[in-house]
């Protein structure tokens, strides 16, 4: 029979940390404190299957769950002396989410659960506080009111506000007992008012309903767009966990707090956190109110730190810092409470970090040998290390600074002022660089957050909600900017003397927390230290060889620093647009003679021998792939009457007889027209000048540097053998000629992009006359699924969020179709050729993941962008290391 429930605490431990698949994150850890002997408040965890089973059975519960639930519940009150629902003495719990991935802030948490008129009297007697619990009751209402029964947020945050203001006070703290019961009996107002149903009474229904809207978050909005952005799977589930309510809240010896092992921004290794006396776990994230630093050395004069205020606590929290690390053997997020000055956990997690932090923490725990340098490696996710190569401000750049917060998430970025997440998401889609700026931000505006550039609030510290998404998205973060005023009604934003409106411009410096108005200038980032170190030993353990896709100096520049081992596509058709060569290009196209045509190919040929020649000089003897020309050829004709004429005048031809012409080239789908290799069939002469510009110039700079230049020339879009043989044969004419000449010869490879569905599926045939394969898996992608690229998204979004596709295929490769054909193709060709050099050149050598699936075919190399390669790099180390342990051979 089925196991729904598991107990934790109270020396009742029914799980542990390898159960986060069933108990979600957050219950295995429960459990495993628990079980090492932290002082973890008794509960239970409802599994991740119970999540399942409710959404495969129209949101009804399994039968024996309930039974279960009054099982573990009855345990709970066993071990704490406490009746659920008792009106003398109660016995109150919270229902939190607990997927088997942290998903901070995406899902509902309630507290307080059990109280009403009469159990509030209870707890009032119990704990000697009526002021606490009447502030208990309130927070329930608050919570339950919004997260179960669906009444906005704000309704019970202006009541309280207008309440505060009416008794003069500033602070939650300040309120009295007798207060805080009108304010409930307000709550319960708004709750009918808005619900049209009263506020539930029996405890067994809250904790249902609570139950209910923690399975029920699973699926909300701002829970599905965290996983679509995070690739999680909505099959996963989460978890909930009940456990006995320990409070903060009680006085001045109580408190709770979110702190981390090692610095979430840095890495350093130093106690990191804030806490807040007299408060219950929310405050704290959610930025109501002020929190102060843990640590004395950390604090300023005006700041009451956890070491001084409860040294006990502090101590005891100290003890549990160490501990848990040596446990888990990472960087844990931790959240406690103090009741009475006793120390509870209630919940380890391992904490979201910056990719700076992350490496910083796997290089150190690897020195101080808490894991290996192969852990270490696996430690770093490899699309965080986007994160290190945000620019930063230009110390030199004039600037004028408006105010400063929180350095919450580092780098710098520039952008509109916008202040709602749905207008940051449509103006970023358009195209422009925008910044949210929220007074705090909350879970539904992570959408908004993952648009903009950087992220700005007024309220918070480094724990908020918007630092901790904000460090996981890699979006630059100032938090808690406290001296700006936001007023969104007139969308304004007034600090330092400066009012600016909705639309104007901003500056973040998340290392600093500055907020500049306007946009100031930036530099790149520098790679050492950390990054080099990580990225050497990521270098020792991966096969896949990792090259760059470049055409420009400057990329192949970018692609050698960032540690490209070669190019594996260099675009000749990019290098054509250039306004001293697009006019050639455009005769040479419109041209309907040989000698017109061949005198155009002969402007062309001086500027890619000076093309060639500059990326084969950066590379220094590195393989470059060039790709002969693939132009769609409607990129390149004369558009408008004015570069018509400008053609008609080189060629000496009428405007009349070119436009006929123009018109005869026109294609009515030009991706899979008149393009690759069947232009360079058509027209030789194009493909024989640029085999000639890359034998010059590969024996040139050979000669020049002394390296040994092998240039590797791609022809483009073979469908058929005969295709290759044709332009093959007419290469190999050339570079014979070019070397008569030259007196000199050099190696060289001639070989083939495989971007067309026949070319894999005949590879065997094709591989006889190809020294190498590089799979185009952009457009073999286009020709396999049938889908445009540039006309797909405006309904692949759809696909993927109802679950049709799993991803989009063009950004994650399909396996099951564009990645059968490539390693059908590698199959193939490699068993015709056995030593066939083997890569792939589309925007795929630079996903993690497809990085993966191509180790797994046994590809020579991937190449991407340039900015990508040091992610390919450690995404090709992480699959090597998957693979070995696959395989059950030690790393």
């Amino acid at each position: 029979m089925t196991k729904w429930v598991y107990s934790f605490g109270g020396g009742l431990n029914e799980g542990g940390a390898g159960m986060r698949n069933l108990l979600g994150g957050k219950g295995a850890n429960l459990a495993e404190m628990a079980s090492i002997g932290l002082p973890v408040p008794p509960g239970f965890t409802i599994t991740t299957e119970v999540c399942s089973a409710f959404y495969a059975n129209g949101n009804n519960y399994p039968p024996e769950l309930a039974e279960e639930v009054a099982g573990a519940l009855h345990r709970v009150e066993e071990m704490m002396g406490l009746t659920f629902g008792d009106a003398n003495a109660p016995l109150l719990v919270s229902v939190r989410s607990g997927a088997r991935v942290s998903m901070p802030g995406m899902m509902d948490t309630v507290l307080n659960l059990g109280l009403n008129d009469q159990t509030v009297e209870g707890l009032a007697r119990s704990s000697g506080d009526e002021r606490f619990a009447w502030d208990s009751y309130r927070r329930f209402i608050q919570m339950y009111g919004s997260v179960v029964m669906g009444v906005p947020h704000h309704r019970f945050e202006d009541l309280l506000e207008q309440a505060k203001r009416g008794l003069g006070v500033h602070d939650d703290t300040a309120i009295k007992a007798t207060d805080w019961r009108e304010i409930v009996q307000s709550y319960r107002e708004i709750v009918q008012r808005e619900t049209g149903t009263p506020f539930p009474t029996d405890p067994q229904a809250q904790l249902w309903g609570a139950i209910g809207a923690v399975f029920g978050s699973w699926m909300n909005p701002r829970a599905n767009t965290y996983r679509k952005l995070h690739d999680i799977p909505a099959s996963w589930g989460t978890a909930v966990n009940v456990q006995s309510m320990v409070f903060g809240n009680m006085g001045d010896d109580c408190a709770t707090g979110v702190c981390f092992t090692r610095d979430p921004s840095t890495g350093e290794n130093i106690f990191y956190g804030e806490y807040l006396v007299n408060a219950q776990g929310e405050d704290v994230v959610a930025g109501i109110r002020t929190p102060q630093p843990m640590a004395a050395e950390k604090a300023t004069p005006d700041q009451s730190p956890m070491e001084k205020v409860l040294p006990n606590a502090y101590k005891e929290l100290l003890r549990v810092r160490e501990l848990l690390e040596k446990h888990y053997r990472d960087m844990q997020d931790i959240e406690f409470t103090v009741q009475s000055n006793r120390l509870y956990m209630l919940q380890t997690r391992t904490g979201k970090r910056t990719a700076a932090a992350a490496l910083k923490i796997a290089i150190d725990m690897a020195r101080e040998g808490l894991i290996t340098q192969e852990e270490a490696i696996q430690r770093v996710p490899p699309t965080s290390l986007d994160q290190l190569l945000h620019p930063t401000l230009d110390p030199k750049a004039e600037r004028t600074q408006i105010a400063r917060g929180l350095p919450a998430s580092p780098g710098a970025a520039a952008g509109a002022i916008v202040f709602t997440a749905e207008e940051v998401e449509d103006r970023a889609a358009q195209g422009e660089d925008v910044i949210l700026v929220r007074i705090e931000t909350s879970p539904e505006d992570v959408h908004g957050m993952h648009a903009a550039r950087g992220v700005l609030t007024t309220r918070g510290g480094m724990t908020s909600h918007a630092a901790v998404v904000a460090r996981g998205m890699g979006r630059v973060c100032v938090a808690g900017a406290g001296s700006i005023h936001v007023d969104y009604k007139a969308q304004t934003l007034t600090a330092g003397g400066v009012t600016l409106k909705g639309g104007d411009w901003i500056t973040l410096d998340g290392g600093t927390g500055a907020v500049y108005v306007g946009k100031v200038a930036t530099i790149p980032p520098t790679l050492s230290g950390d990054f080099s170190t990580l990225m050497g030993w990521a270098d020792d353990v991966r096969r896949l060889r990792v090259r760059a896709n470049a055409e420009t100096p400057e990329d192949a520049e970018t692609a050698r620093k960032f540690g490209a081992e070669g190019i594996g596509l260099s675009r000749t058709e990019h290098m054509f647009f250039g306004p001293d060569r697009i006019g050639h290009v455009r005769q040479m196209i419109m041209a309907d003679d040989h000698d017109a045509r061949r005198k155009a190919i002969e402007a062309l040929l001086p500027f890619q021998r000076d093309d060639f020649a500059s990326i084969f000089r950066i590379m220094r003897g590195l393989p470059v792939t060039i790709r002969l020309l693939d132009p769609p050829l409607h990129e390149f004709l004369p558009h408008g009457e004015m570069e018509l004429a400008e053609v008609a005048a080189a060629l000496g031809q009428s405007i009349e007889s070119l436009r006929a012409r123009r018109s005869a080239l026109s294609e009515a789908n030009p991706m899979l027209g008149h393009r690759g290799c069947r232009l360079g069939i058509t027209y030789p002469e194009i493909y024989a000048m640029q085999v000639r510009a890359i034998i010059e110039a590969a024996i040139a700079v050979s000669h020049e540097t002394g390296e040994a230049i092998v240039p590797e020339i791609m022809i483009p879009l073979v469908g058929v053998k005969t295709e290759l043989d044709v332009t093959r044969k007419a290469a190999e004419a050339v570079v014979a000629a070019v070397f008569a000449e030259k007196g000199t010869t050099l190696d060289y490879l001639i070989g083939t992009m495989i971007e067309l569905p026949r070319a894999a599926i005949t590879a065997s045939q094709i591989a006889e006359v190809a020294d190498f394969f590089s799979f185009g898996t952009n457009d073999l992608t286009q020709t396999t699924l049938g889908l445009s690229r540039d006309d797909a998204g405006s309904f692949l979004p759809y696909y993927v969020d109802h679950g049709l596709l799993p991803k989009d295929p063009f950004v994650s490769i399909d396996r099951e179709g564009v990645g059968a054909l490539v390693r059908m193709g590698a199959e193939a060709g490699r068993k015709t050729k056995p030593r066939l050099k083997l890569g792939v050149c589309g925007e795929h050598g630079g996903d993690p993941d497809s990085i993966a699936f191509f180790e797994s075919v046994g590809l020579d190399y991937v190449s991407c962008s340039p900015f990508r390669v040091p992610v390919a790099r450690l995404a090709a180390a992480q699959a090597a290391l998957a693979k070995k342990k696959q395989a059950g051979i030690p790393a």
